[in-house]
């Protein structure tokens, strides 16, 4: 049945602080649960969440007129569905695939070099906020072909944008910041839409602008918002998704090992690290008419948040869930970013997300360059780990100690 109890919210701090902990009284006692405060509905059962994710007619994504369209500054790929929605994401998709794809994990290389390099010599990093912060936001912007040097001013209005989307209630103080930031974005983007219309080059922002639906070039207010959409998309979740990585191998040192033996089993790491702590925590819905889950009455016009961290530890769906597993059998790492994903982090159906295999290789080359460069890694003397986020989750810091490789040293 639907659950209005009192002593449980998934709003409260004590959910925030570790909701791991609740996912399995959530899916065995109440599976649809009922947060009165914003009138939604939380699935939490692999295959309901799933089911959701799958029927794109049955359950849209309306939600996100008025969840994400005010700051992206215009529809998303996930509100669009048909024959707009197919050619817009293989606009994008191409983007991030083939050739431009190996182009932009020579450049992931180049920037991770660049930004671990200061940390080398001194034997510790925050791998969060010293390097996967900016990283995420360097790299997106290269995909882009936006100027790093303006990377701080970005970041600042993409951590708006970011807030606007995932928060489930904002004062009207931080509404307005975000949508300050958004406008601050926007602002930025117009000129230089308009001197790639003019002037291409290789770049997603020159492609957009050369693309048409329909025999009609996109509007300076489509681009605007696919870019925004993609910086988003691109960089909010590539920082958790390192230093889950990180965390989970380091709180296990025989797979950490093993990794470092065989950098193959790498995919493998990274896509349980995805099911086991996926950064994408929450994916709303709308449902167009009335539905019925294990009993439960959900009415039409409703919104429904889907639980992915929930869904990936359902054992219906997975063996012995709460263990971190490289070696996990029923995963499947070669189908993990892929829409045969066992998985959820990425979404399923028609809005699956269209990055996955840029955030692959993105991760993956990340990984296989710092392991052999941090040597001995531990946390930091003092360091205590805490996650932040209700809707995309993560290390609010990885403070790290290492032994500098030998050939650092002699540097």
């Amino acid at each position: 049945m639907v659950s209005r109890e009192t002593d449980l919210s998934i709003l409260s701090e004590d959910f925030a602080a570790d909701p791991y902990r609740y996912f399995a009284r959530l899916r065995e006692h109440t599976p649809v649960h009922y947060e009165a405060s914003i009138d939604s509905y939380f699935l939490s059962r692999y295959q309901d969440v799933k089911r959701v994710l799958s029927d794109h007619e049955a359950f849209s994504t309306e939600t996100l007129q008025v969840r994400a369209e005010p700051v992206m500054r215009g529809p998303v790929l996930a509100q669009m569905t048909g024959a707009e929605h197919t050619a817009k994401r293989k606009i994008v998709v191409r983007g991030f695939t083939g050739q431009a794809l190996a182009d932009q994990t020579r450049a992931i290389r180049a920037n991770a070099a660049e930004l671990i390099a200061p940390f080398l010599r001194r034997g510790r990093v925050d791998l969060v906020n010293d390097f996967g912060k900016p990283f995420a936001v360097h790299v997106t912007l290269d995909v882009l072909g936006l100027d790093r040097k303006d990377w701080k001013r970005i970041a600042a209005w993409h951590s708006g944008v970011a807030e606007f989307i995932t928060s489930m209630a904002l004062t009207p103080e931080r509404r307005r910041h975000c949508l300050d930031c958004a406008e601050q974005l926007e602002a930025y983007l117009a000129p230089i839409i308009d001197q790639r219309r003019c002037r291409p080059g290789e770049d997603l922002i020159s492609a957009l602008c050369a693309a048409e639906f329909d025999g009609i070039a996109l509007s300076n207010r489509d681009v605007t918002a696919l870019l925004i959409n993609v910086l988003v998309a691109a960089a909010e979740p590539a920082d958790k998704t390192l230093a889950l990585l990180f965390r989970h191998l380091i709180d296990h040192p025989g797979q950490l090992a093993r990794v470092r033996r065989d950098p193959a089993l790498l995919p493998a790491a990274i896509a349980e690290t995805l099911r086991y702590t996926p950064p994408v925590q929450l994916i709303p819905r709308q449902a167009e008419k009335d539905a019925v889950f294990t009993g439960t009455a959900v009415p039409a016009g409703a919104t429904v948040f889907c639980m992915i961290g929930a869904a990936n530890r359902d054992p219906d769906a997975f063996a012995a869930p709460d263990v971190f597993d490289i070696d996990r059998p029923d995963l499947g790492s070669a189908r993990s970013f892929t829409a045969a994903a066992q998985h959820l982090a990425f979404g399923t159906g028609l809005h699956q997300c269209i990055g996955a295999a840029f955030a692959r290789a993105e991760i993956e080359t990340v990984a296989a360059m710092l392991l052999p460069l941090l040597d001995d890694l531990r946390y930091s003397p003092g360091f205590r780990y805490r996650e932040t986020g209700l809707y995309t989750r993560g290390p609010a810091s990885l403070s790290l100690d290492f032994t500098p490789t030998k050939e650092i040293a002699r540097r």
